[in-house]
């Protein structure tokens, strides 16, 4: 009888495949809940189907977008608040499809560790689930990466990716006009952008992550833990009643940076800092860093996640039926003549 080789397994190099098989039975049911029309299959397969004609398009145009959540994470793997980094993941790709007119179809996710934990997983993975069923977006796929050596302990990094599909000729932005109203529709915080700036700025105030959250209830953490709003089904909405001619989700660069990318070529915006009122999270930052209003604009949402720019005369019918799908909105300004965004006012 031959003697057989040393034994070692790939569990042994660092890798448990068990493990991953039971996170995927664990996260079934989750993404059972995001099924919609067109879904095709389950989780498991080499790779995911979904039936256009199935979600009722003729002649459809797809969209894509991929993000990830930034170093958001750092917070949510150093106080072990993981339940809505998920959302964050699904909001940062769901919310950039709409501004091209599309509806989210369905979204993969990447979820990359150096040694799988099946609890962290799964609580980060559910999370992804309820952005989804938040959208109206299928959870169809995605990849577990268990990868020794390549992320200290208990780190992982998160990418998702987002699927839409708009009918031919119906895209945004378009008919951008001079005198079209800009519509803002009110952040709930930080949302996933800025959080190397929050990181620092927080470092500076000496406080902790559980030290208790200076402008709201819960320790500091969780508050700043707070996920990114979805735009979704109130934005189709106010699509399909007509009169949106584009949207900008304020996301790295802000207002400053973010709302010039809708603009054609020859028209600026004028915003009036005085129509809304600047979040108590963002007036603490400011304040701990000394940071002046610009650096702020073009940082931070500033309390607007979302600008619709409408015509004129369906600004009032749009904001009614925004703020009747559960939005606070607030008249910005206007498109106008020129280049780039030009504040009046001040937040700070």
């Amino acid at each position: 009888m031959t003697q057989g080789k040393n034994g070692i397994t790939y569990a042994d190099a660092g890798v448990d495949i068990d493990a991953g098989n039971a996170l995927v039975e664990r996260i079934k049911p989750a993404a059972k809940r995001t099924n919609r029309a067109g879904t095709m299959s389950g989780l498991g397969g080499f790779g995911a189907l979904f039936d256009l004609k199935g979600a009722g398009y003729s002649d459809p145009v797809l969209v894509a977008a991929t993000d990830g959540v930034g170093t958001k994470l750092r917070i949510a793997i150093d106080t072990g608040h993981l339940d809505g980094v998920g959302i964050d993941l699904v909001a940062m790709c769901v919310n950039d499809l709409v501004c091209q007119g599309a509806e989210p179809l369905f979204f993969l996710d990447y979820f990359a560790t150096g040694k799988l934990d099946t609890d962290s997983a799964a609580r980060v993975i559910e999370g992804i689930a309820e952005g989804c069923v938040r959208s109206g977006c299928a959870l169809i796929g995605g990849e577990t990466a268990e990868m020794p050596g390549m992320y200290p302990a208990g780190d992982f990094d998160l990418a998702g990716f987002a699927v839409g599909a708009m009918e031919r000729g119906t895209a945004l932005p378009e008919g951008v006009a001079e005198g079209d109203v800009l519509l803002g529709l009110s952040s709930d915080g930080v949302h996933s952008n800025g959080y190397s700036l929050v990181r620092k700025l927080v470092e500076v105030s000496g406080l902790g992550w559980d030290a208790r959250c200076p402008w709201g209830d819960g320790s500091l953490g969780e508050v700043l833990l707070t996920p990114t709003r979805l735009y979704v089904t109130q934005t189709l909405a106010a699509v399909r009643a007509g009169g949106v001619h584009a949207l900008a989700h304020i996301t790295g660069g802000g207002l400053t940076e973010n709302l010039p990318r809708v603009l054609p070529e020859g028209l600026g915006a004028d915003i009036n800092l005085d129509g809304w009122t600047l979040p108590a999270v963002f007036q603490w930052l400011a304040q701990t860093g000394g940071m002046d209003q610009a650096e702020m604009l073009k940082t931070f949402n500033c309390g607007i996640g979302m600008i619709a720019v409408v015509a004129p005369g369906r600004a009032a019918d749009l904001t009614a039926l925004l703020e009747g799908e559960g939005e606070t909105v607030h008249q910005l300004g206007h498109v106008t003549a020129g280049v780039g965004v030009r504040y009046s006012g001040s937040l700070l």
